[in-house]
């Protein structure tokens, strides 16, 4: 009898903490997501990387616009003659200069047109982290809601094991049992310890990995939400949408144009001339102790310089960037073959889930049917307690399909959102500030603002 004594402390504290949630602070689905959304260091790499992009621009931009700069240099020295030192030569000498390309072929054009769509790409991947990271919280929130109703499962599992073996027990200590009997029950409640035990791992991983994208303990979770109105009528509208706005097109897209601007950039080098123009001007007062002026001098002049050969250098850019634009292209088709499986297998996903819950629900009403029977045959003498067991083991494997399905069923449901594009902070309604580098980007295309911060 002392594998009744098998459940630890440990076990019985998480299965108490599990239950004790519910009657704590409730955690929607809705709040789930909007914590994580503020939280998540994925979604807040990629608001960064695309601010960081966005200085590309401005790099960009730089090629055809003036350089200023601003020198000043002296000198003094003095010798010994006769055993006396001269007086000193003072040099001072001031300078400004002025650079700037004027003409490149356009290449300096096509590649603010290159960070432009490198901006965008990595705008548009801010939109496909966002969804990553959201549905990762829903499979997350859904494994801890199902990982406790696992638990309880098997915990009632457990006792009702209990219950047959201290049965057993009393029949055979008056004669109407048998010893197989109590050992098939033991067998049976030692199993069940064990699915126990898994079960109770297998949720304290669920919470560490909530935990880690929430950035809060799950509390009181529930499986209600409405989010089920952002699906379409039908698969055909559901294809049509993603297609339309999924991260991942747009992404295609924004490389498919980062791609066309790179070779207009490796053509220009290769087939362009560019012409800069320079101009300095400049004082020099030189003299004992600074005090005779030499004048002011200025100069301005221009080159131009045309390209003719290069070791082959440049015409193997221009290969390589029509190849680039090409896979760029058949990404970009890939990227279209992806959506499109991804959302046809979740809209399946949904109705093979609504079949299995049907089953499932069946199943365990006629599970626990059946072991009421069961229970009725053995104590009447006309059944086993292994038929019980076998009874009560068909009636939690039900129970786990039920679990599993209504568990799969949600999961899908956002999996096809997600596939649209659609599981997003704004499409979701969650109140929270959209993480966008848009305005980053508008305000760094001031090429100005560097200058005007020097003067004042």
């Amino acid at each position: 009898m002392k594998i009744l004594g098998v459940l630890t402390a440990s076990t019985l504290a998480i299965m108490m903490a599990a239950s004790s949630v519910g009657t704590a602070q409730a955690q929607s689905i809705t709040q789930a997501l909007t914590a994580a959304y503020d939280h998540a260091p994925d979604l807040q790499s990629a608001l960064i990387a695309a601010k960081a992009q966005a200085e590309g621009i401005v790099q960009a931009k730089a090629g055809t616009m003036p350089t200023l700069g601003a020198s000043i240099s002296g000198n003094t020295g003095s010798s010994l003659i006769g055993g006396t030192w001269s007086d000193p030569n003072l040099s001072l000498t001031t300078g400004l200069s002025y650079n700037q390309t004027i003409f490149d072929n356009g290449s300096t054009a096509a590649q603010v047109e290159a960070a432009r769509a490198a901006a965008e790409v990595a705008e548009y991947q801010i939109r496909n982290t966002e969804q990553n990271v959201l549905l990762s919280v829903i499979q997350a929130y859904m494994n801890v809601l199902s990982g406790r109703e696992l638990l309880a499962l098997r915990q009632d599992n457990v006792n009702f094991f209990q219950a047959q073996l201290q049965s057993a027990q009393d029949r055979l200590d008056v004669g109407e049992g048998t010893r197989i009997d109590v050992a098939q029950a033991q067998a049976r409640l030692a199993q069940g310890q064990a699915a126990l035990q898994a079960a109770s791992g297998t949720l304290q991983s669920s919470e560490a990995t909530f935990q880690r994208l929430v950035g809060q303990r799950p509390q009181g979770l529930s499986t209600s939400h409405n989010y089920s109105r952002l699906i379409p009528r039908s698969i055909d509208a559901a294809i049509s949408e993603a297609e339309m706005g999924h991260p991942a097109i747009l992404l295609s897209k924004a490389g498919i144009r980062a791609a066309q601007a790179g070779s207009d950039v490796a053509q220009a080098s290769y087939y362009g001339a560019t012409t800069s123009v320079s101009g300095q001007v400049g004082s020099t007062w030189t003299g004992p102790s600074g005090g005779l002026r030499d004048g002011i001098s200025a100069s301005m002049g221009f080159q131009i310089t045309i390209p003719i050969y290069a070791g082959g250098r440049m015409g193997s850019s221009v290969r390589q960037a029509n190849l680039q634009q090409i896979q760029s292209e058949v990404d970009a088709m890939s990227a279209y073959d992806q959506v499109r499986e991804a959302v046809i297998s979740a809209w399946t996903g949904i109705q093979s889930a609504d079949a299995q819950i049907s089953a499932a629900q069946a199943a365990v009403t006629s599970s626990n049917t059946v072991l009421d029977g069961v229970i009725q045959e053995r104590d009447l003498g006309a059944a086993t307690t292994l038929d019980v067991l076998n009874a009560q083991a068909d009636l939690t494997s039900a129970r786990e399909a039920l679990i599993n399905a209504s568990n799969g069923k949600t999961i899908a449901t956002f999996s096809l959102l997600s596939a649209m594009g659609r599981m997003t902070a704004e499409d979701l309604g969650l109140a929270v500030e959209i993480k966008t580098a848009v305005p980053y980007t508008q305000a760094v295309e001031d090429v100005w603002q560097e200058l005007r911060t020097i003067a004042e």
